[in-house]
């Protein structure tokens, strides 16, 4: 195995188990290695520290696949570690209630730069690092094995992508495809179309979220900013909530939206919905006086890197003061983020912020945030990117 050598003193995130290590951390390199080839990773004394991947491209050079200097060969452990990520998931998530959740988190599950998301008998990979993209076909192998999956669908679409200097690939990897596929979350029923949906077709990460909504919304009037294609309204719905409207700037989310509230039996006038700018629309509330019992705002990512906190904190303190705003005297305010860049701390200081400028008070009923298929590793806290809090607004 070829070795890459820290500089002096650089190996202490290693020691903590940080399993990232930054280009300009690496001293020398031994011989020509390849993107996505396995090395070993020692300090400047050559004390071995970790097996990672290896990136010329990435400011990330290195992620930690093993930590084990004598290990299972890299193609027996990526199918161990699927096998593993996918027992823990049917253990504690009830699958005769819920056929689609995520298999595989990255880091969170051992496997660096792969995702992995369920939907029935459908799944949907990311392949995000250099490292397994050169396991692509033993990745492939492995789903097949482990799921026998109707279709094996690849969503590599994002920027994440050509930061490791691959090509962007979307479309069947294995399989059958379909345009839309039927899935079952808490019994209740969705439509996700794994082709053009946002991230792999469906925000699997809320779905706990989703479900805490369900303690408020016994005869209440929401507002649910950002909707997509509804979920968390039709939770609302289905725990008796009077009436929801879905604000989205996408048609064709609310259209689907329209055909998933059909198939789970809301009666026509429960629901509605609107394709319109939120801040526009939040503001066009306050001018007219319009209140709610609940708002949601799950928003897009407003801090993609550090160079847009600012800018990102300022969007993130108006939504919410406008928010605020709108919702009736001891009404909630579920709100998120979903910036990795914006952690618990700072998020909560903004809702302050906002709070002090909507001249309402607020307190914080519960903190909320991934779910148990999104396992992270505690010494990766940037890979903790969703945070919400539900805020009774006074």
């Amino acid at each position: 195995m070829k070795r890459v050598f820290l500089k002096k003193g650089r190996e202490k995130s290693l020691l903590l188990r940080h399993p990232w290590v930054f280009s300009g951390a690496i001293e020398n390199i031994q011989d020509s290695i390849d993107d996505g080839e396995l090395v070993g990773i020692f300090d400047s004394k050559k004390n071995f520290l970790a097996k990672g991947h290896y990136s010329s491209k990435s400011q990330i050079a290195l992620r930690v696949f093993d930590w084990d200097a004598d290990s299972l060969p890299e193609d027996a452990m990526i199918v161990e570690r699927l096998k593993r990520a996918f027992q823990f998931r049917a253990k504690y998530i009830d699958t005769s209630l819920t056929n689609c959740f995520r298999i595989c988190n990255s880091e969170g599950d051992f496997l660096p730069g792969l995702i992995v998301d369920k939907y029935s008998d459908t799944l949907v990979i990311q392949i995000n690092s250099a490292g397994m993209d050169r396991v692509r076909n033993i990745i492939l192998e492995s789903l097949n094995t482990l799921f026998s999956p109707k279709c094996v669908y690849e969503r590599g679409d994002s920027d994440t992508r050509l930061k490791e200097g691959l090509k962007k690939i979307k479309g069947v990897s294995l399989g059958n495809y379909l345009d839309r596929v039927n899935v079952s979350e808490n019994s209740i029923k969705f439509l996700v179309d794994i082709e053009n949906g946002q991230k792999t077709g469906f925000f699997l990460d809320q779905r706990e979220n989703r479900f805490e909504l369900t303690h408020f919304s016994k005869g209440a009037s929401i507002l649910n900013c950002f909707s997509y294609t509804g979920g968390f309204s039709l939770y609302a719905l289905k725990y008796g909530a009077d009436d929801v409207l879905n604000v989205d700037t996408s048609p064709n989310a609310l259209d689907l939206a329209k055909e998933i509230s059909d198939i789970n039996d809301i009666p026509s006038g429960k629901q509605n919905f609107l394709e319109a700018d939120v801040f526009e629309f939040l503001r066009e509330c306050k001018k007219s006086g319009k209140q709610f019992d609940i708002v949601i705002l799950d928003p897009p990512k407003f801090v993609k890197n550090q160079l847009e906190l600012k800018k990102g904190i300022r969007g993130y303190k108006d939504i919410n003061m406008l928010a605020m705003q709108l919702v009736r005297k001891g009404g909630f305010l579920f709100t998120f983020s979903c910036s990795g860049h914006v952690d618990k701390e700072l998020f909560c200081k903004i809702a302050t912020w906002s709070a002090m400028d909507a001249k309402r008070d607020i307190r914080v009923i519960k903190w909320l945030g991934l779910p148990l298929d999104h396992p992270f590793l505690a010494s990766l806290y940037e890979s903790e990117y969703l945070k919400g809090l539900i805020l009774q607004v006074l």
